[in-house]
């Protein structure tokens, strides 16, 4: 297994990739991501994707099978069985909205632009309320894509605590952000509302977690979920009905821009009718401010 980084081995000098660590193949994608001739520096704030993969209660498992592998056939190809709404990802407004934007119907200027990194940090079941977006720092302004780190993506795993007791938005911060005329919005939690206002709770299809409720009224003193959290999805549909994407299950170097202005960019596929799509969730910092978008000129 090859340690030694201080050759400063670069992606293109591997050959044989199982003998690199994760710890030294990171710190080379890492060193890249900031070091590089664009002069700009690259943040992945997406978790990372595959078998094993964190599902929300009702998906199914994610497969892969790979078809081709190298003893065999000298190529690589594999296929995957998978809902979008898997990892990091993004919801078209189509997916909880009837009659509104698929994915591929949705410009591609909502998926890049202006954006910030806030720092609101909560614990088990608390919500992100107006007057948290109100105070966050940076300021929040119309156009921003704004990404919410609630500390609740340190938890990510297939795990109880990350997807039955995480904080997260509800509707008076759905409607909040609408009115602000966002452009985009991501958080690091399992989903855009807060998990008792979705299925998990007593809500669609739900309740997926039935012993949920018990414990609740253990928790608030007696109220029952339903009495603190009426609606299902309210936040989904206050953004999505006002064709504000959102992406759940942010990760990977958040920590790293909380507090920063960046710009942000989360392309999905161009799927005909798709409800939303796993994404790489980009934040961009140009220290020197000496990057430019090509003209378009011929020459």
């Amino acid at each position: 297994m090859y340690h030694n980084m201080g050759n400063k081995m670069k992606i293109n000098d591997i050959k044989r990739v199982h003998k690199i660590s994760k710890q030294d193949m990171d710190s080379m994608i890492q060193e890249e991501n900031v070091n590089n001739d664009t002069g700009l520096e690259f943040y992945d704030l997406s978790h990372e994707w595959g078998l094993g993969q964190p599902c929300w209660p009702y998906f199914e498992d994610v497969k892969i099978e790979r078809l081709h592998g190298m003893s065999k056939s000298g190529v690589l190809t594999q296929r995957i069985t998978t809902v979008m709404h898997s990892g990091t990802h993004i919801d078209a407004p189509a997916h909880v909205v009837e009659g509104t934007p698929f994915m591929d119907q949705m410009p591609l200027p909502r998926f890049f632009g202006k954006g910030i990194v806030v720092s609101i940090p909560k614990k088990k079941w608390e919500v992100i309320t107006a007057e948290d977006l109100e105070n966050a720092t940076p300021a929040i302004q119309e156009g921003d894509i704004v990404i919410i780190n609630t500390g609740w993506h340190h938890t990510y795993a297939d795990s109880s605590e990350y997807y039955h007791y995480g904080p997260g938005l509800y509707k008076e911060a759905g409607e909040w952000l609408a009115k602000k005329k966002v452009k985009m919005v991501g958080i690091d939690v399992q989903a855009l509302d807060h998990p008792l206002g979705t299925a998990i709770g007593p809500h669609g299809p739900g309740p997926l977690i039935p012993h949920l409720e018990q414990e609740y009224k253990e928790h608030s003193g007696g109220r029952a979920i339903i009495d603190d959290f009426p609606d299902w999805e309210p936040c989904h549909r206050a953004l999505l009905s006002n064709g504000i994407c959102g992406i759940e299950n942010v990760g990977g170097e958040l920590d790293k821009v909380t507090g920063k202005r960046c710009t942000i960019a989360a392309f999905p596929w161009r799927w005909k009718g798709g409800d939303g799509c796993i994404v790489r969730l980009v934040a961009m910092i140009d220290r020197s401010g000496s990057f430019r978008i090509e003209s378009g000129e011929s020459e």
